[in-house]
């Protein structure tokens, strides 16, 4: 593959919540469930870019995003796992769909994120990536994406092919996809016809109508434990068969296998043998007990807040990130303009101060994104951060030019980027002092693009850095040793 694996569509935060249950509420004839773990995982498009990027592929993902807590989740989730980010303004609230479970069965699911709203538009640097493609994946979960004039324009212009996973509720696929994906179900649905007869010739009938009506090149109809049915144009239909039956967790597979069959399409497969592969791949998943299969997300650094400015966590607890999401959601109500600048900031000395004063006039809201202890180290080495990360969150919170502080935990701010979307990221004017002569564009640069923002140098104090500060206080302390000898 010489271009991404773009992944277009609805993305939720999925929960899992288990437990144990030994008694009936007092009050109501309700199970009461004790509450042993929370497992957080992206959901929809964003579990089928995950199910990718897992297994080393590059991986975009275009998909809308709202500003608060579960939007920031997600963020954290994904780019963790490599995948790159292209989001896309939700009104309202992210999506998230929470599964109350006992003993691996579930009891109850809850769905939040409210009525459906039409999303923003993408940027000029999404629709750039889509036309870079290797291959697109449109996973429709019905709540809109698929239906932005934008993207499905470039949809249509792409030379790319095109694996399409429909939803009940959401719109006819594009002309021309290489794929359509359904479960048996959703093609019945999508349809509107009866499953009568016997399965197999019910089903190819029903693959051969949505091809005709959305003018596909193939229909692959998932039937659970029982393979697939590939419908091409012409010609009795092929029924891939799972290599073995298989029980678990099926939560996930549809987005397993049409991430799989638009790996192998990239690559060159025929339409066929892409089926066979995305069988296989599925069916290993679910042998795996699905999303049990997935790697651990990364942990949550700890909230730590102080004022007048908050200091936050990307990955805090609810409160953390709902106050943050608070903030910038009336900054932005009011057409504001939000401004971002990070760093290590670990003796806060007047080139810091320099530059975020300089930030804080380019907007109406400053973020400052903060690397954490564990962070500093990486960059810096064992030696460093001098100070701790809370100290230097309350002492960035405390400066009147400072409206809040996000500690990331990652070597790159990259995750809290894709959840703030600043209009405009600033570096101070040192960076360009060491920058790559052949490549001075801000590493964060393309990201900020991805959304429309832009990237900025402010002014540079000669002389004042943390690390001479440091020199200097070893070198005075060698001196003092000395002069007790």
């Amino acid at each position: 593959m010489s271009g991404p694996l773009v992944v277009l569509g609805d993305t939720l935060l999925d929960r899992d919540i288990d437990g144990t249950v030994d008694r009936l509420c007092p009050d109501a004839p309700a199970p009461v469930l004790d509450e042993r773990s929370a497992t957080d995982r992206p959901g929809g498009a964003g579990l089928a870019a995950l199910l990718a990027a897992t297994d080393g592929h590059d991986v975009v993902l275009v998909t809308a995003l709202a500003d608060d807590p579960a939007a920031a989740r997600l963020t954290a989730l994904l780019t963790s796992a490599g995948v790159r980010l292209h989001p896309i303004p939700l009104p309202g609230a992210t999506p998230e769909k929470i599964r109350l479970r006992a003993h691996g069965q579930t009891l109850l699911r809850l769905d939040r994120g409210g009525h459906i709203q039409p999303c923003g538009e993408p940027s000029a640097a999404t629709l750039e990536v889509l036309a870079a493609a290797e291959a697109i994946l449109v996973s429709d979960y019905g709540r809109g994406v698929a239906r932005q004039p934008a993207l499905r324009q470039a949809l249509a212009a792409t030379s790319a092919p095109v694996v399409w996973d429909p939803h009940p509720r959401g719109p006819a696929a594009i002309p021309g996809c290489r794929l359509l994906t359904p479960n048996e179900r959703e093609l019945f649905q999508l349809t509107a016809d009866a499953a009568t007869g016997p399965r197999l010739s019910g089903v190819a009938r029903s693959a051969r109508t949505l091809r005709d009506r959305w003018r596909a090149a193939a229909v692959a109809v998932t039937l659970g434990g029982d393979g697939s049915l590939l419908c091409q144009n012409g010609g009795a239909p092929l029924v891939v068969p799972a290599p073995t039956a298989t029980v678990g967790d099926t939560c996930g597979a549809g987005d397993r296998f049409a991430s799989a069959a638009a790996r192998a399409l990239a690559q060159g497969a025929l339409v066929s043998e892409a089926v066979e592969e995305a069988v296989r791949v599925a069916s290993a998943y679910v042998a795996a007990d699905g999303p049990a299969a997935l790697p651990a997300p990364t942990p949550a650094v700890a909230d730590d807040r102080a004022t007048p400015g908050v200091a936050i966590t990307a990955a805090a607890g609810d409160g953390g990130r709902a106050a943050a999401s608070a903030m910038l959601a009336r900054v932005r109500a009011n057409q504001g303009t939000l401004v971002a600048t990070g760093g290590c900031f670990d003796l806060l000395h007047t080139g810091h101060l320099a530059t975020l004063q300089a930030a804080r006039r380019l907007g109406d809201c400053l973020i400052v994104c903060l690397n954490s202890d564990r962070s500093v180290a990486d960059l810096k080495g064992p030696d460093r951060p001098i100070t701790p990360q809370a100290d230097r969150a309350r002492l960035l919170a405390a400066l009147d030019c400072v409206d809040a502080v996000v500690i990331f935990d990652e070597p790159t701010p990259q995750a809290v980027l894709s959840w703030l979307r600043p209009d405009i990221w600033v570096k101070g004017g040192d960076y360009a002092r060491g920058a790559d002569p052949d490549h001075p564009d801000l590493p964060e640069a393309a990201q900020i693009r991805g959304w429309g923002g832009q990237t900025v140098l402010v002014p540079y104090l000669h002389g004042r850095s943390t690390s001479s500060t440091i020199a200097a206080l070893r070198a005075d302390s060698g001196h003092l040793t000395e002069g007790r000898r």
